[in-house]
C-alpha cells in the first residue's frame, strides 16, 4: 500500500465520512473481527441484532407498531432468524402506498432516493445515514480482500452524468482527492471507447469499477484493436448492478490481466454481497438476511432456487423487512475455504423479468436465446423483447447483408427453444441504446409475472 493510500484510508477518507455524519469506520472495524466468525456464531450475532431492529421499528415506525400489534408479533422474543417467517413478505407496491408510515417517527434527515426502474416503475424510499453508513462499510470491507484500498487509483465506468453543479464540483474535488475517475457509461461508441482506453493506459488504475456490461465492451474493444492493458498493474475489476456472465467475465479478465470480482446489491436493497479471491459471493451478514423463496412465498433450503427476499437490519429509519427483490438465485450450504464464516449465494440468476417462457409455459433464462445470438458472428448487438408467449421483438445490429439467412438461422433456433408458434419481430438498428441508468439489458420479459 502506497503512503498516499494509507493517508487516504486512514485519515482523509474517514474524515470525510465523520464530516457526513457517518459512522462507517467503526461499522468496518466491527465487520473486519466479525468476518472471521464460525457460522454458528454469526448465526447468532445476526439474530441478535434482527432482534434489536425489529424492536426499534417496533416502537417507531407506524407501519409494523401497527402490523406488529395486528400479528400479535412480539419482535422481543426474536431468537432466531427463522422468526422472521412469521412476518409478511414486502413488495414495492406495499412500500409505495405506505411512504409515510415507514419513516420512523424519530428519524433524522431522510435522503429520497429511486431505482433506475429497469423492472417497471421506479421505486422511491428514503435513506439514513445509518444505512449509508453501514453499505459504505460493507463495500469498504470487501474492497480489501483484494489488497486494495480507499485512496488507490481507481477508474470507474457508471450511468451518472457529471454536471458541473456546486455538489458535482465538491464531488469532483473528492474524487481527484481519493483518485477516483468517472468514465460515463451512458454512451459507450467507439469514439468514446478510445478516449476510455486511453485515460486508463495514462491513469493506470489498481482498481477498476463499473457495470459488467460496460467493461465487457471496452475488454472487447482494447481487444479487437490490439491495445494492451494487462501490464497496467490493475489488481482487481469490481463489477455489479447488472448480473455478469460468463463470457463478459472472461473479457474482462483476459483483456485487463486482473481477475473480476462480483458484487450483489442495489439501491433499494444495499450490498448484499461480494465476491471473495476465492470465488464465493459472502452475504453481509451482520446487516444483511437472506431468504430464497418459492412462488407461494415458501422458504426454500440451500440448493434450490428462488426469489431473493432481504431484510437490511440497518434500515431503522425507512424499514426494508423480507422486501422481494425481484432477483432469482440460491443459497450454498457449503462455507468457503478463504476462512470466513459468512453465508454464500451460490448463484444469481438475474431478475425475474430476464427469463423467457415458451408457448408450453416452461421458464427458460434468457442466456437460452442470447447464446443463440453470441454464436452468430455478424450480429454485433442485440435486446430480446418478449411480448407475449408467441411474440418476440428482436432488436438488432448486424454486419449482415443476407438478413433474410439471419432471420431463418435465429427464428429455427428460437422457436427449438420456446415453441414452433413463436413469431420473431426483427428490428434493425445502428445501435441498441442503454437505459436511463446506464445499465444495458440483454432480455426483457413483458409478461406478467
Amino acid at each position: 500500500m502506497s503512503l498516499y493510500t494509507k493517508l487516504v484510508s486512514g485519515g482523509l477518507f474517514p474524515l470525510h465520512e465523520r464530516l457526513k455524519g457517518h459512522n462507517s469506520v467503526e461499522v468496518l472495524r466491527a465487520m473486519e473481527r466479525s468476518q472471521w466468525l464460525s457460522p454458528p456464531e454469526l448465526e447468532q450475532l445476526q439474530a441478535q441484532h434482527l432482534r434489536d431492529f425489529l424492536v426499534r421499528i417496533g416502537r417507531h415506525v407506524p407501519y409494523y407498531r401497527d402490523l406488529f400489534s395486528e400479528l400479535d408479533f412480539d419482535p422481543a422474543g426474536v431468537t432466531r432468524v427463522s422468526d422472521l417467517q412469521r412476518l409478511p413478505l414486502t413488495g414495492k407496491p406495499d412500500i409505495r402506498s405506505n411512504m409515510d408510515r415507514l419513516k420512523a417517527d424519530n428519524a433524522g434527515n431522510l435522503e429520497k432516493f429511486s431505482t433506475g426502474g429497469s423492472s417497471g416503475e421506479p421505486l422511491i424510499f428514503y435513506r439514513g445515514k445509518e444505512r449509508v453508513s453501514h453499505d459504505v462499510a460493507a463495500k469498504w470491507r470487501a474492497t480489501r480482500w483484494w489488497d486494495v484500498d480507499i485512496g488507490d487509483p481507481e477508474i470507474v465506468v457508471w450511468g451518472s452524468p457529471i454536471e458541473l453543479g456546486s455538489q458535482d464540483r465538491v464531488r469532483l474535488v473528492r474524487d481527484k482527492l481519493l483518485r477516483t475517475e468517472l468514465l460515463s457509461a451512458f454512451e459507450m461508441s467507439n469514439a468514446n471507447l478510445l478516449q476510455f482506453t486511453q485515460r486508463v493506459k495514462k491513469f493506470r488504475p489498481r482498481m477498476l469499477f463499473g457495470y459488467p456490461s460496460s467493461l465487457a465492451l471496452m475488454a472487447e474493444y482494447v481487444t479487437n484493436n490490439g491495445y494492451s492493458v494487462d501490464n497496467l498493474g490493475i489488481k482487481v475489476v469490481f463489477v455489479t448492478s447488472e448480473r455478469l456472465y460468463p463470457h463478459q467475465r472472461k473479457a474482462i479478465e483476459t483483456a485487463f490481466g486482473a481477475p473480476v470480482a462480483n458484487g450483489y446489491g442495489g439501491r433499494d436493497a444495499g450490498f448484499i454481497a461480494h465476491e471473495c479471491p476465492q470465488g464465493a459471493l459472502h452475504i453481509t451478514a451482520e446487516d444483511i438476511v437472506v431468504e430464497i423463496v418459492s412462488g407461494d412465498g415458501t422458504v426454500l433450503p440451500p440448493g434450490e432456487k428462488g426469489e431473493i427476499v432481504i431484510t437490511h437490519l440497518s434500515t431503522g429509519d425507512f424499514p426494508f423487512v423480507r422486501y422481494r427483490t425481484g432477483d432469482v438465485g440460491s443459497l450454498s450450504s457449503e462455507n468457503c475455504t478463504c476462512g470466513r464464516g459468512l453465508p454464500v449465494l451460490a448463484e444469481i440468476e438475474g431478475r425475474t423479468t430476464d427469463f423467457v417462457k415458451a408457448a408450453d409455459g416452461t421458464v427458460l433464462h434468457g442466456l437460452a436465446l442470447i447464446y443463440v445470438l453470441r454464436e452468430i458472428p455478424e450480429v454485433e448487438e442485440f435486446r430480446i423483447v418478449q411480448e407475449t408467449l408467441t411474440r418476440i421483438t428482436l432488436q438488432v445490429v448486424t454486419s449482415s447483408s443476407d438478413t433474410a439467412k439471419l432471420e431463418n438461422t435465429v427464428t429455427e433456433q428460437f422457436r427449438r427453444r420456446l415453441g414452433d408458434s413463436l413469431v420473431v419481430n426483427f428490428v434493425y438498428v445502428s445501435k441498441i441504446e442503454r437505459e436511463a441508468s446506464g445499465k444495458f439489458r440483454y432480455v426483457v420479459s413483458q409478461l406478467a409475472n
